[in-house]
């Protein structure tokens, strides 16, 4: 039985009509629905004028619009696109159409919690519900604890227990065609197209000529095309220069393929003996797992997880901000490391194996904060999720949960002999040092000048020397995190 005569679905990372959880909980609920999302000016005001990540929800908002009048077929009931501020927009929307109730997919990061209490202390002011579930996610929040009752802290049993703990049900597919009756027309003056990036006070990027596929129907492109290949994730993940991730990151970040099929399918390959597909798993419990240390443990938003690594002493001053520019830029003289860092910012993309080496190097090689290479990431990465980004540079830094020691530091040449020793993928992103060797693609500071001067390499001019030699910059670290080796010897 229908609670709510009219309700407000409210689309934020889960932009798709199938397996949406919040959708179905909102069609079950509501006796007409109508459909909206919001270019939130909170979120994108901040942002630089060409970002591919407003191109690529815009581009999605018009596979969905068209999506959901296709569920319905009702050409009137697509989809209404607002440019506001959310937390502002979501309640006058609601009682312009006068719903009693809104509904939407969780969120997790501070940011969103913090908009959400708004609209829900906002919302119920005005009489109106408001309703959200879990989608993002295969277990959120405090679904899987220890046996003491606590948030896991290591990834392993972590893993072991969401193995353990996860059932068919768990992975089922929230089908909204036979509720899509529901599905209402929008009002007269809210039929209007989905904004173009000019309405939206933004440019064209480089997405298209990327060939990164938008909507619903991209991850799903992506998704067939790596289930051809899944099997072979364990052997092919590691090198940049092979075809090998499944390239979802941006298509789960923005919800326009479900987790649920994602992890049922890894799940059902790997119960018939696929070690890729078991490989790939881990990596999708991964996302969870930082997810949950998002939600259980905030702080790590802002500092160290383990809280004894915010005693470190970082670089500073004029030397440290020429250091971190050159590895922006890719100009640190390290060549995996520079095509990794020119991947990303032309790209919007970087291979996993290529985060931890250029992480690592920031950090333990510069004596960077790892914050100023999260916030670089965030900025660049299509596929920025901060849990999984605050995840991934405290694991670098040794300070998240379930870190690499501290004393464990990537050399970026042996990195690069090691999944790129050919020198392929160094040479798509540096075509400057395209012409030497394989051996001295890793390390042209090690080349003999005759080599240099045939491969029209001038180091200092054309590519530049080693911003730090990386022995010593080890040594320094180990120095740097001493402070660290102190507070573990008196705990």
């Amino acid at each position: 039985m229908n609670k709510f005569d009219t309700g407000l679905m409210w689309f934020r990372r889960d932009l798709r009509v199938t397996d949406n959880a919040a959708l179905v909980m909102a069609l079950k609920a509501c006796r007409q629905l109508h459909c909206v999302f919001i270019f939130d000016k909170a979120i994108l005001d901040a942002l630089p004028r060409a970002d591919r990540r407003v191109e690529f929800i815009r581009e999605s908002l018009v596979e969905l619009d068209e999506a959901l009048r296709q569920l319905s077929g009702k050409a009137g009931a697509g989809l209404i696109v607002r440019h506001a501020v959310a937390a502002q927009d979501i309640v006058a929307l609601a009682q312009t159409l006068k719903v009693q109730a809104v509904f939407a997919a969780h969120d997790y990061e501070p940011q969103a919690l913090a908009r959400d209490a708004q609209v829900l202390d906002e919302l119920a002011h005005a009489g109106i519900a408001f309703q959200t579930c879990k989608d993002h996610v295969v277990f959120e929040k405090r679904e899987i604890l220890t046996q003491g009752g606590n948030p896991y802290g290591v990834f392993t049993p972590y893993k072991n227990n969401w193995l353990a703990t996860v059932t068919p049900q768990h992975l089922h597919t929230h089908d909204a065609t036979p509720l899509a009756a529901v599905l209402a027309a929008r009002p007269k003056a809210l039929q209007k197209a989905v904004p173009t990036l000019k309405d939206l006070r933004f440019e064209p990027t480089n997405l298209g000529q990327l060939k990164i596929p938008t909507g619903a129907s991209g991850g799903a492109q992506l998704f067939e095309d790596f289930f051809e290949r899944m099997d072979e994730y364990d052997d092919t993940r590691n090198f940049p220069a092979v075809k090998g991730p499944s390239y979802l990151g941006v298509h789960l970040r923005f919800g326009t393929v479900s987790i649920r099929q994602l992890a049922a399918t890894a799940l059902q390959r790997q119960i018939q003996g696929s070690k890729g597909a078991a490989t790939w798993l881990s990596e999708l419990i991964w996302r969870d797992f930082y997810a949950q240390i998002l939600a259980n443990f905030p702080r790590v938003a802002t500092g160290a997880y383990k809280t004894e690594y915010d005693a470190i002493q970082w670089e500073s001053g004029p030397h440290a901000e020429k250091l971190f520019k050159a590895w922006c830029d890719g100009q640190t003289g390290y060549p995996l490391v520079d095509a990794a860092m020119a991947q990303i910012n032309q790209t919007g993309y970087m291979h996993n194996r290529l985060r931890m080496v250029v992480g690592s190097f920031l950090v333990k090689d510069l004596g960077i904060d790892w914050r100023w290479g999260e916030r670089y990431f965030a900025q660049h990465l299509n596929d920025f999720d901060l849990s999984a980004n605050n995840g991934g540079w405290q694991w670098v830094s040794s300070s998240g949960c379930d870190a690499q020691p501290y004393f464990r530091i990537f050399n970026p040449v042996s990195q690069s002999e090691k999944f790129d020793s050919e020198g392929k993928f160094i040479r798509r992103y540096l075509p400057q040092l395209a012409q030497l060797s394989n051996k001295a693609i890793h390390a042209p500071w090690t080349a003999k000048p005759m080599e240099l001067q045939m491969a029209d390499v001038t180091l200092g001019k054309n590519y530049p020397q080693p911003v730090v030699a990386h022995d010593v910059a080890r040594a320094l670290t180990l120095q740097r995190y001493a402070v660290v080796k102190k507070s573990l010897q008196v705990d």
